[in-house]
């Protein structure tokens, strides 16, 4: 009898496994809580080795937030089309939810202490406050080689 391959990011997390099916049901479940919903992207770990990582810290983070957070895994076959849903581009990302509204997505594996600064941010922003953007301003019709 042949065994299959089971992949080491969902094997290691020990969290629940979500698809286009459940998602939603999942995201309610965890709003009506109160509680934020991390879903793990993780992509093929032959891949992206990194997700493995993620997968690890995951239930990490969910602990050191104290009942702040529920996460789940997205299964490898809903991937491609939650990904397009949620705005993932790099995988692994952790996607971070407060009902079906996206609050954030975190790519790749990163240092403790940016997971906690980024989710504290994301999590204790204002029901429908947007994310602040900074960046420079330029006048729309500045021509060229003029000073500012």
């Amino acid at each position: 009898m042949e065994m299959q391959q089971r992949d080491p990011a969902r094997m290691r997390s020990g969290l629940p496994e979500v698809d286009t099916g459940t998602v939603d049901a999942f995201l309610a479940e965890t709003d009506r809580a109160g509680l934020v919903a991390v879903l793990l992207s993780a992509g093929d770990p032959a891949r992206f080795p990194e997700a493995v990582d993620v997968a690890i810290v995951l239930p990490e983070l969910i602990t050191a937030f104290q009942g702040r957070l529920r996460g789940a895994i997205i299964a490898r076959d809903a991937e491609a089309e939650l990904g397009t849903r949620f705005g993932v581009r790099v995988q692994p990302s952790l996607i971070l939810c407060r009902g079906a509204e996206t609050l954030g997505l975190i790519a790749k594996i990163q240092d403790w202490s940016v997971y906690v600064d980024r989710i504290s941010r994301l999590i204790d922003r204002p029901l429908g406050a947007t994310a602040t953007v900074v960046a420079s301003i330029v006048p729309v019709h500045q021509p060229a080689g003029a000073e500012q």
